[in-house]
């Protein structure tokens, strides 16, 4: 009877665990829809704010031939390149965060490879956690950002980083971060923010209104540009955020389909147990029936 007790005991713990997690992907999939729609109008602000940018930007090529701005000078062989990534604060999300330290390995070994030095820039518990086990130096880190965004929180972050790259402290800055796709699909993308390519700015979507920029276009570029990568941060984030919760309410959905067949399992199990235990005291009465006669 023992037995029976132990089986007993994992059904009862089993069942717990699946309306935790039951409750888990509930919750994940409300979080979901509020950081899809935030996603969603923060996707329209990117678009509108990099057409201002190509339509200034393709004045300025017009009237210099090139665009002879620090922010798109490009070099050949990066001595420095610093990778800003963005993982979650909690787990329980798949394998999440582990695509995005994946990727992010794959352009380490990628960039050192070509003899450049590698900085590593996380948001994120996971990142930090990850990276500070394995023992690498991280030249900034932070948490509790990608699980609450904040559009001055990141803009101070990312402006950092700016500077770094204005200072020609590095050559090249790439942002790494697993993005919503879909509620079943996440991907990971990979933004290189710094340099920007000028043919990524002068493209056909450049209206051909005779608007004149007050100050000046450098001017007004220089400030675009400030928004642009202050935005690109938090969009980053909400992305992410969105990817997460998708994520969470997938792996919460496998892990309650899979307590339920725990459970279907461990009820045959005991049903069979049970009949066994019965079958034996019949035998053993049967035996001690026949003994006395």
């Amino acid at each position: 009877m023992a037995g029976l007790k132990d089986i007993q005991r994992k059904i009862k713990s089993v069942k717990g665990t699946q309306k935790t997690t039951r409750a888990m992907k509930l919750v994940s999939s409300a979080k979901l829809r509020r950081a899809e729609q935030v996603a969603k109008a923060s996707k329209a602000y990117s678009i509108k704010i990099t057409e201002m940018i190509e339509e200034i930007a393709a004045n300025i090529a017009k009237s210099q031939d090139e665009i002879d701005h620090p922010y798109f000078k490009s070099v050949a062989q990066p001595k420095v390149v610093d990778i800003v990534m963005v993982t979650s604060d909690k787990g329980l999300c798949g394998g999440f965060n582990s695509q995005t330290i994946k990727q992010v390995n794959t352009l380490i070994a990628k960039f050192e490879g070509e003899g450049a030095k590698v900085r590593l820039r996380a948001i994120g518990k996971k990142a930090i956690a990850y990276y500070k086990f394995q023992q690498r130096d991280m030249l900034d880190q932070i948490d509790g950002l990608s699980s609450a965004p904040d559009y001055q929180e990141a803009a101070e972050f990312i402006n950092k980083v700016v500077e770094s790259y204005l200072n020609n402290e590095t050559d090249r800055v790439v942002i790494v971060h697993n993005g919503y796709v879909n509620m079943i699909t996440q991907e990971i993308k990979i933004d290189n923010i710094l340099p920007l390519d000028p043919n990524e700015f002068t493209g056909t979507s450049v209206s051909t209104s005779e608007l004149e920029m007050e100050p000046d276009d450098d001017s007004l570029l220089e400030e675009l540009l400030k928004r642009f990568f202050e935005y690109t941060i938090y969009y980053a984030l909400l992305d992410s955020l969105a990817a997460e919760h998708s994520a969470r309410m997938q792996a919460m959905d496998a892990a309650t389909t899979n307590a339920k067949e725990m459970v279907k399992n461990l009820t045959v199990k005991y049903n069979k147990a049970r009949q066994e235990a019965i079958t034996t005291e019949l035998i053993e009465i049967i035996s001690g029936v026949e003994s006395m006669k």
